[in-house]
């Protein structure tokens, strides 16, 4: 396989930078948005690419990537097609938004190259290879109307597991608690739920089958709480800080929010993998492809680790 040519990264990267104004405490607006700059500079990154010698190194990779699982990648994996159709314009990826749960099993059973999840691999997932690349926070989401803006992780466990069930207790105006969730398999779920420590213990009102779909329920629910990838919340509902930290892009990366996980690419270990799919797992890794991450919402991991 040659190797992604840095150049090349770049050229893309830097045009989607124009949009840096978006930052990654991203709505679902700003998430469409950062789909769209990278969109709309492709054309004129196209042309400064492909007169150098070094933006064809990739140009003669074919093919199709299945990928396909969790919904909360949503936007950081088309940012990530998109920008990779700079590089490689042969290889087709298609995403299916099927949950975390579906894309370790797509992963396992081998329907999918590349299986999304937002989560971490349980002890019994064995046989595939969870590779990073990016991190997420999970924020916390009221509606706007809520006079709440602060809970603790405490108080978080409390309301989820319904020992609190009044707005009231927590500092809000009088009212029944509406707790609104995802549906069992849900990486977020699984995320939230793990670091709460709420585990098997969460009595949800509604269990919902998107993060869009949350979203929604929370916004058109005065008495509404749930929790949604950072990388989609947008204005339609008000995000709450954790015991006093907002969650965001910086938060996320110095580990001050508590309330965060893994996006990972799963891959199956028995499988030998196309150079496409592996030109593609290194381009998302890179630190070329960073600045597409953020502008998807999320935090890329080469931050995490530098």
């Amino acid at each position: 396989m040659k190797k992604i040519n840095r150049r090349s990264f770049l050229a893309v990267c830097g045009a989607a930078a124009v949009a840096g104004v978006l930052t990654a405490c991203g709505s679902s607006s700003s998430s469409t948005a950062a789909s769209s700059a990278v969109s709309s500079t492709a054309s004129s990154t196209a042309s400064s690419t492909a007169s150098s010698a070094a933006a064809g190194d990739l140009s003669s990779l074919s093919g199709k990537i299945a990928t396909g699982g969790s919904t909360s990648m949503n936007s950081v994996i088309e940012a990530l097609t998109e920008g990779f159709a700079e590089v490689a314009p042969n290889v087709t990826i298609s995403y299916d938004p099927t949950g975390s749960g579906a894309g370790i099993t797509g992963a396992v059973e081998q329907t999918l190259d590349i299986g999304l999840a937002s989560r971490g691999l349980h002890d019994d997932e064995t046989g595939v290879t969870a590779t990073t690349v990016a991190l997420d926070g999970i924020a916390i989401v009221v509606n706007n109307e809520s006079a709440v803006s602060d809970l603790t992780v405490d108080q978080l466990a409390q309301i989820f597991t319904k020992e609190i069930t009044n707005w009231s207790e927590v500092g809000g105006e009088d009212g029944e608690i509406v707790v609104i969730g995802r549906e069992a398999g849900s990486g977020t779920r699984d995320g939230f739920e793990s670091i709460v420590g709420v585990e098997d213990a969460c009595q949800y009102d509604q269990e919902l089958t998107a993060t869009g779909a949350v979203i929604s329920a929370v916004a058109s629910n005065p008495l509404a709480i749930g929790y949604a990838s950072l990388s989609a919340v947008g204005d339609t509902v008000k995000t709450l800080t954790v015991g006093g930290v907002e969650c965001s892009e910086a938060t996320v990366l110095d580990g001050t929010y508590e309330v965060q996980r893994p996006f990972n690419f799963i891959t199956n270990d028995s499988v030998e993998q196309s150079d496409a799919i592996k030109a593609f797992i290194e381009f998302a890794t890179s630190e070329d492809a960073a600045e597409l991450i953020r502008l998807a919402g999320a935090v890329p991991l080469v931050d995490a680790q530098g």
